[in-house]
């Protein structure tokens, strides 16, 4: 758990705040995953990285935002490092 913790403090040090607008809600079928795609949304994001690909995909796509699962989410990033 403490190395958990550190990566998610790293990341919060080099993530930009995102103002949240509810113009065009709701999108999904749980009003909870609302302000997830709504930051991936007005922050601009390429990806979406979560578990929770299943309910979120189809909306992020309409966004052109990819929604990944963790794992290949860093197998991506890795892909990346070498070229």
């Amino acid at each position: 758990m403490h190395e958990v913790n550190e990566i998610v403090d790293a990341l919060v040090k080099v993530s930009t705040p995102i103002d949240l607008l509810f113009l065009w809600r709701p999108r999904l079928t749980d009003p909870a995953d609302e302000m997830v795609l709504e930051t991936a949304v007005n922050g601009g994001a390429d990806w979406l990285v979560t578990f929770n690909s299943r309910h979120l995909a189809g909306a992020a796509r309409d966004f052109g935002i990819r929604v990944l699962k963790p794992g290949d989410a860093w197998k991506e990033m890795l892909r990346h490092a070498k070229e």
